[in-house]
This record gives C-alpha cells, structure tokens and sequence, in this order.
C-alpha cells in the first residue's frame, strides 16, 4: 500500500486514462454508450417523478464502480501488452464471480436505502408539493429551498463518501488480484486514509466529470464513464504496490 501521493496524481491517472481511450477506441465507447443509454432509459422512466429521477441520476455514481469493471479490464489487458478487443472484457466478472458479486449485492443494497432516503428527504424538507423536472432545476439554479439542498447535500455525500471510501479501488483489485470482498474493501479504504489529499481531489474530478456527462443530456457519458473508469484502473496501479514476482 503506497502512500504520500501528491494531490495531484488523479490528474495523471487521468492522463492516462485518456491514452486507454484513445487506445481502446470503439470497445471503451461501447462502454460509454451504454451508460448514456442507461442514463436516458431512466430518465424517460420516471421523468414525471423528479424525486425518483434525482435518486436515479445521484444514485448512478453510487453503482457506477461495479458497471465499470469492463474498463477496467480493458486497461489491465492494454498494460499486459494484450489487444484490447471488447469481446473478452464482457465475462471478466466471472474470473471472480464470488467476491464481485458480493460486492455488486452491498452496492445494490445501498443504492436501494439512498433512493429510500432521498425520497424521505422530499417529503420532509421539500416546500410547495412535488414539482415539474422543469420549476425543480429552475428552484436549484436559484437556490431556492435551501433547507432541502442542504439535507439533500449532507445525505447523499454521507453515502457517497461511504462507497467511494470501500470502492476506490476494490474492483480492480478484486479482478486483478482475485481477493476476497473484505479484503479489497479494507485496500480502498486504506488507500484513501494514507492519500487523502489526492483522493479528495480524485473524488472532487469523478464528480466534476460525471455532471458534466448528465449536463449534457447524458450524451457526454459516453466519453466521461470511460475516462473515469480507465482513470480508476491508474489509481490502482498508483494506490496499490504490485504483488512480488
């Protein structure tokens, strides 16, 4: 476990997450494309229910780690000198079926008690009855309700802070090294705890490139989700000192 790492290491795991996507090219896209598709699917599912709607989009980077397993797989298989086809990244999960699929259930069942709390936090702190999609971002923009952005800022920080803290890095290691849940857990949240400067900035640039792919009708996912998740295999390879030969 490394520590000690600048604040500004997320910019070079950005860096080259950035040359993964360029080298991956239709199989990092393909990627991309189905979490934009996601994104509208959803967004056409309950876009009369704001409050289903804000659980969904803020719930997405709560899930996100686990849908991005096959960018991860794509950057491992580029660092091993293999070609970075589409094909085999599709079943990578079963190389560890057990541990991920753990930890997909806990993502699951967290994403499922957040979309819960949001809800509470509407009926509770929401003034003047449930509204459009449309008055709802105008009242953000103007910051009105400010009780309920403030409650709604503190909740949904507290469970983002909380999965990003066991999965900065738990999946790649979980694919990489074939661990245990617990394990890989405990490795990402060390590895915040002894780089907690770069990883603030790292979850400061994941959120910043995650609203900018919603903020442009999901369309921007596309490239986004791939560079974040390229990115996210980097940190790994930065966070975690590699096993001996």
């Amino acid at each position: 476990m490394r520590s000690g790492l600048p604040w500004s290491a997320p910019f070079e795991w950005l860096r080259r997450g950035a040359a993964d996507l360029r080298a991956c090219g239709f199989a990092s896209l393909f990627y991309g494309t189905c979490f934009a598709a996601a994104g509208v699917l959803l967004w056409l599912a309950f876009r009369h229910a704001v409050q289903t709607v804000t659980a969904i989009t803020t719930g997405f980077m709560l899930v996100g780690p686990c849908l991005a397993i096959g960018l991860y797989e794509l950057s491992r298989r580029r660092e091993a000198g293999q070609p970075p086809q589409l094909l085999p990244t599709l079943m990578v999960w079963r190389h560890n079926l057990g541990s991920i699929g753990i930890y997909s259930l806990i993502l699951i069942v967290i994403y499922l008690v957040w979309a819960r709390a949001s809800l509470v936090i509407f009926a509770l702190f929401y003034q003047g009855g449930m509204p459009t999609l449309g008055s709802f971002i105008a009242q953000i923009s103007r910051f009105d309700n400010l009780e309920f952005l403030l409650a709604y800022l503190v909740v949904g920080g507290f469970f983002a802070g909380l999965v990003f803290a066991f999965s900065a890095v738990s999946i790649p290691m979980m694919l990489d090294r074939k661990q245990d849940t617990v394990t890989a857990m405990l490795g990402s949240f060390l590895a915040l705890v002894r780089n907690l400067p770069a990883m603030l900035v790292w979850a400061a640039l994941i959120v910043l490139l995650t609203a900018i792919g919603f903020a442009v009708g999901f369309v921007g996912l596309i490239l986004t989700m791939p560079l974040v998740g390229h990115a996210t295999w980097h940190a790994y390879r930065a966070l975690i000192e590699p096993l001996p030969a």
